[in-house]
């Protein structure tokens, strides 16, 4: 069978390869490369042995003759090719990482260690399109699989602390350059509230590099995430409660996720600051053990000062899939309200290794 890969070149692309060569998934399939700016360009691909010839993203007979093509490439590009593909009779499987077909009633938003059974049913049903979730409700779901699958979450208040990495490599850059700025203004002044006072001049002026971040990450924050809904809530903070519960299947009846969206001046790692309410009372212990055991990826950190430092490190968790979980403790302003801290990689469970996952499940369906 043949795939079709379109935007392997960016910070989730890339991500995807380096998991694929990993995993050895390369060998179940033949892999076509495109582009949409160096046609005809011979590439050394990640995972391969022998260097490719890239070909057209645009053009539609090449990408129809593969069964299943998988795109990091972005919203703007799904909504010139998707429809196009489908109008010319391309009935392949569509697997995507942007935000465009999530919500589309033919779609399946994929993060199979807690929906494989709506992806098979999909699959079952002759369903195409394979949508990877947003970052932070992906990594929420990984984080509270047990509870959410227990069925004992009443709502959960999501505070996220989001890495540059989920703005685009570019801001990964700047926050870099910007850390430069504000280190060479300030490193050299004696006095620590005189270096202070440098450094947020610096932050402020004109020439600032903010073309990407649009304010200043490092040394701040940016309280606010993705479109403005006009309600007072952004559209990051929008998809929580949507995303989640298309994922769980449970749009029917569901579970209220609400919280504020933050950018923070970390690089690919992204935290949760997680409040919830137990439709029924939990014993601490029992909660622990309905977290931990939920999937393989899942660890729960001691709620101590140490452990929750050493544990609980954006640096640490960066790079790979784990998901801790800490700060565990029930909450005395009501009853059944519990507190949680959570990191998880916003290039690999946030993007890349659901795609990655959904593509082999593809594969050997097919077979």
């Amino acid at each position: 069978m043949k795939v079709g890969f379109v935007g392997w070149r960016g910070m989730v692309g890339s991500v995807l390869l380096h998991r694929m060569r990993e995993c050895g998934d390369f060998g179940s399939f033949d892999s076509s490369f495109f582009t949409t700016s160096q046609k005809g360009v011979q590439r050394q691909i990640t995972g391969l042995s022998e260097e490719v010839v890239l070909k057209d993203a645009y053009n539609f007979e090449e990408l129809s003759q593969n069964a299943v093509i998988l795109s990091c490439q972005g919203g703007e590009y799904s909504k010139q090719v998707y429809s196009e593909l489908r109008k010319n009779g391309w009935s392949g499987y569509w697997i995507d990482a942007a935000s465009f077909l999530r919500m589309h009633p033919d779609s399946t938003v994929i993060l199979d260690p807690v929906n494989r059974n709506l992806i098979d049913s999909a699959i079952e049903a002759g369903k195409k399109n394979f949508i990877g979730g947003n970052c932070t409700v992906s990594l929420m779901l990984m984080a509270l699989h047990g509870l959410f699958n227990s069925g004992v979450i009443e709502w959960v208040s999501s505070m996220t602390y989001q890495a540059a990495s989920g703005a685009g490599a570019e801001s990964i850059r700047e926050l870099i350059s910007q850390m430069g700025e504000i280190s060479e203004a300030g490193i050299n002044k004696p006095d620590v509230l005189e270096m202070e006072e440098t450094i947020r001049a610096r932050m402020l002026h004109d020439d600032f590099p903010t073309q990407f971040t649009k304010a200043p990450l490092a040394g701040g924050l940016i309280p606010w995430i993705d479109e403005d809904l006009g309600s007072g809530q952004s559209r990051e903070e929008w998809k929580a409660e949507a995303e989640a519960n298309r994922i769980l299947g449970t749009e029917s009846n569901p579970t209220r996720i609400e919280g504020i969206c933050v950018r923070v001046g970390t690089l690919r790692c992204h935290g949760q600051a997680l409040m919830f309410k137990l439709k029924e009372k939990v014993d601490l212990s029992q909660l622990t053990r309905i977290i931990n055991d939920a999937n393989d990826w899942v660890t729960v950190i001691g709620n101590n000062k140490d452990s929750s430092i050493a544990g609980l490190s954006p640096a640490k968790i960066s790079g790979t899939l784990k998901i801790p979980v800490g700060r565990l403790r029930k909450l005395s302003i009501d009853d059944n309200i519990y507190s949680a801290f959570t990191l998880g990689d916003q290039l690999l469970w946030g993007a890349a290794e659901p795609l990655r996952r959904m593509l082999k499940i593809i594969v050997q369906h097919i077979k």
